[in-house]
């Protein structure tokens, strides 16, 4: 384990907290990085190494895909790690776009795991309900008293298919993002699991969004105090997945599902509109066109922004 001198991330105790989950696991903290999903993504490549190991997101893995093999001295080396950012001065969100951050204002980190999933359908969906249940709970998802809790204004955080948390209102605002890259190392492959959350206020230019920070709701939180909040949900809810599929999940995402019952836009050219109906049991999108017909948009490359609102694709 290793930190900054800032001792007020508590590395220790979060350690403690997730050995049990991922025996072998690092937690270390730095100052600045260009981006942690890059810096895990090249010691993962360094490990075996190979420094072209393909990169792809969970969306483009398909049922008959498997890991390279490439031998080198350090094959085996899969243990998991969660690194921190104070800065980073690249991030990256979903599609190549920046992610701004800020030291103090801003809550940037990647956790790397060996990871075999049946089905990768709907990844990004479940870390997302896994966040925003840590930083807001709800109801037992799937109760009556947690669906359309949303629509019934009884939660603030929302969920924007694919990848992001946002504060609802009359005005949403973008709260977070999750990136999630894969790579394979010897005959395993490893997940990189990145969030960017926004902690306190800043002033920020060339925002296609609302900007929308986690100290609206629990006034005077750090970016230590948030990611102890979310880290252990986080592993638990990676490691369910991965025996359970997205299922258990659908339940958590329907409460916090922002897009469903939306008209919404899409860069598919064979559906450039259409109304939002929530997702499947794999996650994927469901939009009916105007002449009824309902098509499942799935991760890749495809956009979808709600056509009331200004909301990031």
């Amino acid at each position: 384990m290793t930190e900054t001198a800032d001792l007020r991330w508590q590395t220790q105790p979060l350690w403690q907290r997730l050995r049990p989950l991922l025996p072998g696991i690092s937690v270390e903290v730095v100052a600045s990085l260009p981006s942690t999903n890059s810096a895990l993504i090249d010691r993962a490549r360094a490990s075996v190494g190979a420094d072209d190991l393909p990169i792809t997101t969970p969306g483009e893995l398909g049922p008959h895909d498997h890991p390279h093999t490439h031998q080198g001295r350090r094959a085996a080396d899969t243990q998991a790690c969660l690194l921190v950012a104070e800065v980073q001065t690249q991030g990256r969100g979903r599609q190549g776009r920046l992610w701004q951050s800020a030291l103090g204002a801003s809550l940037t980190f990647s956790l790397a795991l060996p990871f075999a999933p049946a089905s990768w359908s709907g990844l990004s969906l479940a870390v997302g309900v896994a966040l925003a249940d840590a930083l807001e709970p709800l109801a037992p998802a799937g109760s009556s008293a947690a669906l359309n809790a949303i629509a019934r204004g009884a939660s603030r955080i929302g969920l924007k298919w694919p990848n992001d948390l946002w504060l609802a209102g009359d005005t949403p605002q973008k709260l977070g993002g999750v990136l999630i890259e894969t790579v394979p190392v010897g005959e395993r492959r490893m997940c990189i699991v990145g969030v960017g959350l926004n902690i306190a206020p800043q002033s920020l230019t060339d925002l296609s969004s609302g900007y929308g920070c986690l100290q609206q709701l629990h006034p005077g939180i750090s970016a230590p105090a948030a990611l102890l909040l979310v880290a252990e949900p986080l592993v638990r809810a990676l490691l369910r997945f991965e025996q359970t599929g997205f299922v258990p999940f659908t339940g958590g995402y329907a409460a916090r599902d922002l897009l469903r019952g939306r008209d919404v836009s899409t860069t598919l050219p064979a559906l450039p509109q259409g109304r939002a109906q929530g997702i499947d049991n794999d996650g994927a999108l469901l939009v009916v066109d105007a002449g009824g017909q309902t098509h499942r948009i799935v991760g890749g490359e495809v956009s979808v922004r709600a056509i009331a609102d200004s909301g990031a694709a």
